[in-house]
């Protein structure tokens, strides 16, 4: 039986009925056609799928619907238009750290919830919080400079 559910998603408000299996990263891409969220295993492995959940990064394949009712949750669009996508993109850029694409919304909501929690993170903390994001283009080192370079 379908649940209502209230929930904040990029600053707007929601009030939507949710079915009891439905995933975040369905409702998000399904629903309400926000598909810069990517579905890569649909298991919690990748990372592609991974949003901020009152700012934690979470993997949105694994976050049921009705769990984010009360909470806010910022997706890649939601990051878009700020400041901090934009120094995430130029640092991505200088370094060579986007290839396909395909991983990179994951990536950018990862690092975000990283310098959310800290200015100056160190090796092993930005280690840590890119683990379990997989790409198969990059190599991970300009991913891991990408960073390093946006807390120069």
């Amino acid at each position: 039986m379908a649940k209502e559910i209230k929930t904040t998603i990029n600053n707007k408000e929601y009030k939507i009925e949710v079915p009891p299996q439905m995933t975040l990263l369905e409702l998000l891409r399904e629903k309400l056609i926000m598909t810069g969220t990517k579905e890569g295993c649909g298991n919690g492995e990748c990372g592609a799928c991974t949003v901020l959940l009152n700012d934690k990064p979470v993997r949105s394949c694994i976050v049921l619907a009705h769990e984010i009712d009360g909470k806010e949750v910022v997706t890649i669009e939601g990051l878009k238009d700020t400041g901090d996508f934009k120094e995430i993109k130029d640092a991505f850029i200088a370094e060579d750290a986007v290839q396909c694409g395909f991983c990179t919304p994951g990536f950018v909501m990862a690092i975000k919830a990283l310098l959310t929690r800290t200015k100056t993170p160190t090796n092993e903390e930005i280690k840590e919080a890119l683990g379990g994001h997989l790409c198969r283009c990059t190599g991970y080192e300009s991913i891991h400079n990408a960073v390093k370079r946006l807390v120069k």
